[in-house]
């Protein structure tokens, strides 16, 4: 028999995560967030109070 010689390669995959990318879109649906319970106020606050 003869003999077979194999090498193997490896591959080691490593997800990488900007943490810029991260902060950033945490800040932006953060300001969405505050810019929506602003305006619902604003309607709980201002608007309702006229149909009263």
């Amino acid at each position: 028999m003869t003999e077979r010689n194999v090498d193997i390669e490896e591959r080691r995959v490593e997800r990488k995560s900007d943490s810029s990318v991260v902060l950033s879109t945490f800040i932006k649906y953060a300001a969405y967030l505050i810019i929506f319970f602003g305006a619902l106020y604003f309607i709980v606050r201002y608007i309702f109070p006229w149909f009263k």
